[in-house]
């Protein structure tokens, strides 16, 4: 599952957020974009889910990987991820709580100033490279 999250803040007008909907949706990457409330829900071709995020003067994309349950040796996974956790570009691993379960997460960041054709490159960076993460991470996995 991915996950990706953008929240208008204040400096962030619904204009701006309707220009983001318009690049992803124009951006020829077969995406389906929905609006809901101040984020946006993105789900590619494969069925991924994506939320965006606006928080201040940074963009954050973050998606779900896979539950930490899911994980014969937590501890040898995330040794593996900081030693090879530059092997992405543009996208970082990390662990996060959804309803008070742990999952591993792939993120990218950039500034709230980006025009949208970077925020189209992130969305499209972050969706290429879930499948190389988890193809790397396979191995851990129960």
């Amino acid at each position: 599952m991915l996950i990706l999250m953008i929240k208008q803040t204040s400096g962030v007008n619904s204009l701006e957020l309707n220009q983001v909907i318009k690049a992803l949706n124009e951006s020829g990457n077969n995406w389906t974009v929905e609006q809901i409330g101040e984020c946006l829900a993105i789900t590619n071709e494969d069925g991924i889910k994506a939320h965006l995020a606006i928080c201040g003067r940074q963009i954050t994309v973050e998606a779900l990987l896979f539950s930490e349950e899911n994980v014969l040796d937590p501890a040898s996974l995330n040794q593996f991820i900081l030693e090879t956790h530059k092997m992405m570009p543009l996208t970082s691993v990390g662990i996060t709580k959804v309803d008070g379960q742990s999952y591993y997460t792939a993120f990218g960041s950039l500034s709230s100033e980006s025009k949208q054709e970077s925020v189209v490159i992130e969305v499209s960076m972050l969706f290429a490279n879930i499948t190389e993460l988890l193809d790397a991470y396979s191995e851990f996995l129960k």
